[in-house]
């Protein structure tokens, strides 16, 4: 899980099944089942529970009626391949210790296809019996925020740049607070993808972070197009294609929180 490959897919399923409870129950039980058929279902569930809450926050509808199939879910996966669970495995030496052919990766698989499917109708059945709130709410009784509502509440839209850094820039080797780039050209840098091991990941950035030759910048500007112009010249920087909502699907490297000062706050001023 290391990979991250469970947290993209989980990002995958928001994104597939909308705002339908019927379609996130059915995708949610079919993606748990399927990844704790091969990674440890404990972990797979432990990783789904956040996308759960945000989902049932979203659709205003109970999280029980989605965590219960993810619990279910979780439990099927066991049944699914020969690896899934610790129990296949004792048994499955136990056959080979006794001179008996033993099972081979997929021999449970049948088997547990049929219940996923059986406990996929079940759930379907019998969630609206589920108990609990009709919305996710916050301790102090709102509804909590998604990284997408905080977007349209602040006005964010529109404001989300991604630029390269190209070789031979000045930014290159410099610190982010001796560039002072807010000061000269309102410019917030959030965050920096890079290459590391073959793949792009995005690196969080604070004051003492050096920039490298191809970066790209994720920057939160309100400048018109003349201002962004102006610093992709002076900076050396090559304007990238931001396609869709890119910073609502990278919320789990790209955070934003809402919080309130306390009056000796050292931030205040």
């Amino acid at each position: 899980m290391r990979t991250g490959v469970a947290s993209k897919v989980g990002s995958w399923l928001v994104k597939v099944a909308g705002s339908s409870e019927t379609k996130m129950l059915i995708y949610l039980m079919l993606t748990v089942a399927g990844l704790g058929a091969f990674m440890s279902s404990t972990g797979v569930v432990a990783i789904f529970i956040p996308v759960v809450l945000s989902v049932s926050a979203r659709m205003n509808t109970s999280p029980s009626r989605l965590m219960m199939p993810l619990s279910f879910a979780g439990l099927i996966s066991g049944m699914m391949t020969l690896v899934a669970t610790p129990p296949n495995l004792v048994v499955n030496s136990e056959l080979i210790r006794e001179g008996l052919q033993g099972f081979s990766f997929f021999s449970v698989t049948p088997i547990g296809l049929v219940v996923l499917v059986l406990g996929v109708f079940y759930m379907l059945a019998v969630r609206f019996m589920l108990k609990g709130d009709e919305s996710e709410l916050s301790r102090d009784g709102r509804k909590r925020s998604t990284f997408r509502d905080l977007i349209k509440e602040y006005h964010l839209t529109g404001r989300a740049r991604r630029l390269a850094i190209r070789p031979g820039s000045p930014m290159i080797g410099q610190r982010l607070d001796d560039l002072k780039l807010r000061e000269r050209y309102c410019a917030n840098v959030i965050g920096v993808e890079r290459w590391r091991r073959f793949r792009r990941v995005i690196v969080n950035v604070n004051g003492v972070s050096e920039f490298r030759a191809r970066d790209v910048l994720l920057i939160d500007m309100s400048a018109s197009d003349v201002d962004l112009r102006q610093f992709c010249g002076e900076q050396m920087l090559e304007p990238m294609v931001l396609r869709g909502e890119y910073f609502s699907d990278q919320a789990l490297d790209v955070g934003m929180a809402e919080v309130t000062l306390i009056p000796d706050s050292e931030l205040i001023g």
